[in-house]
């Protein structure tokens, strides 16, 4: 099923650990599947459009079972299908973090695990909501969340 232009459901909801487990990754529930629409369309179709690098999220939908297995948040938005989480090859993810807080509409971002002068450490998390969007940017270290990016 096509979210958007050049993004399905079955990348949104691909997990390496989800098929080591054999654990079924895929939504049942119609509101979890616009979710995904809702991020493909206001986060992910922007990016490839913006950059032209086809990517595939490293995270996006998290059934209970694999977010469980993971020891993800229970609170975690991946679990309703409203965040991803992204790197785009050749883009530095400090870059990538800066275009989206200036030009999406999000939810929350989180520049995770990012190492200055490291341009490929970490990653971006990015969630959007069909409505009441808070724009909160954050980055965590793995320790604990700072507003803002670190420069």
């Amino acid at each position: 099923m096509k979210l958007s232009e050049n993004f399905t459901l079955q990348e949104l909801c691909k997990s390496s650990t989800a098929t080591r487990l054999n654990i079924d990754n895929i939504p049942n529930d119609d509101e979890i599947v616009e979710n995904l629409k809702c991020v493909a369309t206001n986060i992910l179709q922007p990016i490839r459009d913006k950059f032209g690098v086809p990517f595939t999220p490293n995270s996006g939908y998290r059934s209970p079972t694999l977010n469980e297995a993971i020891k993800g948040s229970s609170k975690s938005q991946h679990c309703a299908g409203e965040a991803v989480d992204v790197e785009v090859p050749t883009i530095d993810n400090l870059v990538l973090a800066h275009w989206i807080a200036i030009n999406l509409n999000f939810d929350q971002l989180i520049l995770e695990y990012y190492i200055k002068g490291e341009p490929k450490s970490g990653w971006v998390h990015v969630s959007c909501l069909n409505e009441g969007n808070r724009k909160e940017v954050l980055t965590y270290d793995g320790k604990m969340y700072q507003k803002g990016f670190l420069t």
